[in-house]
């Protein structure tokens, strides 16, 4: 099932806002340096560094930036307080949520999320309630002229787990995150660029939402949640129809 490229669709939309308003920064900065600090410097060695200097990239953030960012995480100089947590909940009309925070107060951060989840309708649950739902996976999507033949060939030996065709014609291919990097250069060594790449928290399986109310309820959800500081990333099974998915991105 092809749905979480719609749920991509929207989720880039939502990034591109974030990134003009600069709000993305911060939150990529906090997670180089701590990639850095947990794997080390060298991106060649830490694939978690890797992906996430991509995302960087991606959002138009400078190398210079960059650089300093992994400079400070290190050199253990900065966000040494930091904490990683997970938060597990469901949306609107049991649709599953992930959040991934770094906190350096677990009972602020835990507070605002469950604020964020029962103001639209939703409640935080406890740990092993959705999460068994999801698994942590590199998705690079390429053009819809990507051939999957040439696909297969260019990252026959990187080993992907899985190379598959999406409902809008475009090809995605899945990896592990360690083997992310390595698959990305054989795809642009190739000449297959991806449109799209990222590496996160994936569901196994997707709700599908055919309401136009129901869907603003989920985005809203999504969108209050992103706005906490300590909030990272936010991941969601809901699935959305081609219309309502077109109806949500005119009202975006």
């Amino acid at each position: 099932m092809a749905g979480h490229s719609k749920w991509a669709n929207i989720k880039h939309r939502k990034a591109a806002q974030d990134a003009r308003r600069g709000k993305i920064f911060n939150k990529l900065i906090r997670e180089l340096s701590v990639a850095a600090r947990h794997g080390g410097g060298e991106p060649a060695d830490n694939p978690r560094l890797r992906a996430a200097i991509d995302k960087a990239l991606a959002n138009n953030m400078t190398k210079d930036t960059i650089q300093r960012a992994v400079d400070r995480g290190a050199g253990n100089t900065d966000g040494d307080a930091m904490e990683e947590v997970v938060y597990e909940g469901y949306g609107p009309e049991g649709v599953a949520v992930m959040v991934e925070a770094m906190t350096d107060n677990r009972n602020r951060t835990v507070s605002e999320v469950r604020h964020a989840f029962s103001k639209q309708g939703g409640n935080l649950g406890t740990t092993g309630s959705v999460a068994f739902m999801f698994h942590r996976q590199g998705r690079l999507t390429l053009p819809g002229e990507a051939s999957e033949e040439a696909a297969i060939e260019a990252t026959l030996e990187a080993a992907p787990e899985e190379i598959e065709s999406l409902d809008d014609g475009r090809l995605e291919v899945v990896t592990s995150p360690d083997r992310f990097g390595v698959i990305k250069d054989a795809l642009v060594e190739a000449g297959l660029t991806p449109t799209s790449s990222e590496v996160g928290l994936f569901p196994d399986n997707y709700t599908r939402i055919t309401d136009v109310e129901l869907g603003q309820r989920i985005i809203r959800l999504v969108d209050r949640l992103e706005d906490l500081d300590d909030v990272q990333n936010v991941f969601t099974n809901a699935d959305f129809d081609d219309d309502i998915l077109e109806a949500l991105q005119e009202q975006a």
